[in-house]
């Protein structure tokens, strides 16, 4: 192996000297250790020297002046740099990149093969995988979409719906419905545990669920919710009910998907008997318009993941009592249930 030979000194200009020492103000040792290293340098002390004082290999320091010349302070800084992209040019780079942008692989050996067929360069997995990162590629599942969403229709809504906010008097407010189906078995989710460690929860063997209808209302942080047998249009009703008590002044504009229970003629019945509820339908297949869908991710995530319920009684009073209490959410709620949409492109 050829070592970098270095022993210039002053190779810093009076500017970069003064930012680097204020990048040093850092509770950050290894970043303090590379910025001590290259002004080290720049006072014209070798790499065995400047390996001594701050008791590191000289080929650590050798590597990190080599890729400060490269690539800049901040990328010596990062903590994932692995290297330049070496055996592609920047142009096959920068197509490689844009291939994979529109083309998922389920392993770094198949994109190994798609290079060496396309640009005849070999690369070992560990070779590509480093590259991959470089270039801001992670490994992780992509999220499913409504496959028949209408861009036009979700911008149409957003326009009416920002106009409904606008307008609207004091005491009417806007309420996102729908339902959700917890299923009675844990859900195993991501989470931080110890390398080498096999962790294991159990499952149940019933497919009992517990039907929530729910109605969140932004403005206020509040959520009301109806447990039923069934959801269908007398249980909506149901929560109709309990939606009016809870707001005893101004319209109760409902934003809801296009579920047949919601078009009944129950729902039409009762809306003509109480007209200070006023129906507000979502686009066909624009879940992502229903700001309640988020409520229900939190609910699941505090709830089911990672937990493991041996009976149906214990896991039902443990999905409602999140709603009874759900004011201990209301920093993140605060956060999550935001009318910030976003819209799925066909």
């Amino acid at each position: 192996m050829v070592l970098l030979c270095i022993t210039m000194s002053n190779f810093l200009q009076p500017q970069e000297i003064l930012a680097l020492k204020l990048m040093h103000k850092t509770s950050d040792r290894k970043k303090a250790d590379k910025i001590k290293a290259i002004l080290l340098l720049d006072l014209g002390y070798s790499p065995e020297e400047i390996s001594t004082i701050l008791l590191l290999d000289d080929s650590t320091i050798r590597r990190w002046y080599s890729v400060f010349e490269s690539d800049g302070i901040e990328v010596l800084l990062r903590y994932n740099y692995v290297g330049s992209d070496g055996k592609l040019t920047k142009r096959q780079i920068a197509g490689l990149s844009k291939h994979l942008e529109n083309t998922v692989y389920l392993t770094a050996k198949e994109i190994c093969a798609y290079v060496e067929s396309k640009y005849g360069v070999t690369y070992s997995i560990k070779g590509m995988t480093n590259l991959l990162h470089r270039l801001g590629f992670s490994y992780k599942k992509p999220k499913h979409i409504p496959g028949k969403a209408d861009q036009e229709a979700q911008e149409e809504f957003i326009d009416k719906y920002l106009k409904l906010k606008e307008n609207k008097s004091e005491h009417d407010r806007i309420w996102f419905l729908d339902a959700v189906h917890p299923l009675h078995n844990s859900q195993p989710a991501h989470g931080w545990m110890k390398k080498g460690l096999n962790y294991k929860i159990q499952t149940n063997t019933g497919n009992q669920r517990v039907n929530i209808n729910g109605a969140y209302n932004i403005e206020d942080q509040r959520v009301v919710i109806e447990e039923a047998e069934t959801i269908n249009a007398q249980s909506t009703v149901a929560l109709l009910k309990k939606m009016l008590k809870e707001q005893p002044l101004g319209t109760l504009y409902l934003v809801l998907d296009n579920a047949r229970y919601y078009r009944s003629q129950i729902i039409k019945e009762f809306q003509k008997n109480n007209p200070r509820i006023e129906l507000v339908f979502l686009p066909a297949y624009s879940p992502n318009l229903n700001v309640i869908e988020r409520l229900w991710k939190l609910f699941k995530k505090k709830t089911t993941y990672n937990t493991y319920y041996e009976k149906f009684a214990v896991f039902k009073k443990a999905c409602l009592d999140f709603f009874r209490n759900i004011e201990k959410y209301s920093d993140e709620l605060q956060t999550l249930m935001t009318d910030n949409f976003h819209v799925i492109q066909a």
